[in-house]
């Protein structure tokens, strides 16, 4: 198959990022800024919209770049599926562009609502008032290094079922057309489950590329390097749990299927990758 131009690609990444981070933040501006709000008691309306974004990028951008839309996601497909390693930086770089491309549009719809509630509240963006429309903080009790271990196991768990729902030769996976609102419902169970954790980045332009737009917009220090220092750790735990969900799929799971061994057998090709 005759790859797109790498500008097609970038476009189509930032793209994908940039509906994730509009409908995404906006749903965690509403969840936050109104009281009361709209997901007080439907928490998973939250998570679902989330998913439906995820899926909804899917849709639209998945034919020209595949819709990575997610650096962890990008790193584990290199390791794993054959992505070219050249791209992978240009394809970060896009991504986090689009993330804070989707920032600026959730700025836009909600800056005067950001700005009430923070003077309700006798709040400033430089304090971190209403920062958490834009990138993730540690829940309760959660230490920086907790969520650290967090990130590492959710996003392995994302990438996991990633491979899962596009691997060709898993005859149990949803079809291409029901694919995209799989990994949907795949984020937002992630949320459902454990997003109080520390807000389920799982994607480090998810929470970079909103963060650096916060940091350029009035919230300063509280955006970067947040308190404790917390920026890099939706960065490397997500980057790391990619790298390990990738490789618990291809090791517990790819190997035994069914359809695999089938095709390796017609090729003459032992499970141990020798010549028959």
């Amino acid at each position: 198959m005759t790859r797109q131009p790498l500008i097609g690609e970038l476009i189509s990444e930032a793209v994908a990022v940039a509906i994730i981070i509009s409908i995404g933040c906006s749903a965690a501006a509403m969840y936050l800024l109104y009281d009361p709000s709209p997901y007080q008691n439907a928490y998973w309306g939250l998570c679902i919209t989330w998913g439906l974004a995820v899926s909804l990028a899917i849709y639209t951008t998945a034919s020209i770049s595949g819709t990575h839309a997610n650096p962890a996601v990008t790193l584990a497909l290199a390791l794993y599926r054959g992505f070219p390693w050249s791209r992978v930086l240009p394809y970060w770089a896009a991504q986090v562009l689009g993330a804070m491309v989707g920032a600026a549009i959730v700025y836009l719809l909600y800056a005067p609502v950001i700005d009430h509630y923070n003077a309700l509240h006798g709040l400033t963006r430089a304090e971190g008032g209403a920062a958490s429309v834009f990138f993730t903080a540690p829940g309760l009790a959660v230490t920086p290094l907790h969520a650290l271990s967090n990130q590492v196991i959710l996003t392995a768990l994302l990438v996991f079922g990633i491979f899962a729902i596009t691997e060709r030769y898993n005859e149990a996976a949803p079809g291409a057309n029901s694919g995209a609102l799989m990994i949907g419902l795949l984020v937002a169970c992630i949320g459902a489950s454990m997003g109080y954790l520390e807000g389920w980045a799982i994607n480090p332009a998810r929470d970079f590329g909103p963060r650096v737009f916060a940091w350029l917009n009035g919230w300063g220090a509280a955006a970067l390097p947040a308190e404790d220092h917390y920026w890099w750790i939706p960065i490397l735990g997500p980057l790391v749990g990619g790298a390990l969900g990738g490789a618990a799929y291809q090791c517990l799971i790819l190997p035994f299927l069914p359809a695999r061994q089938r095709a390796r057998d017609a090729h003459g090709v032992g499970t141990d990758g020798s010549a028959q």
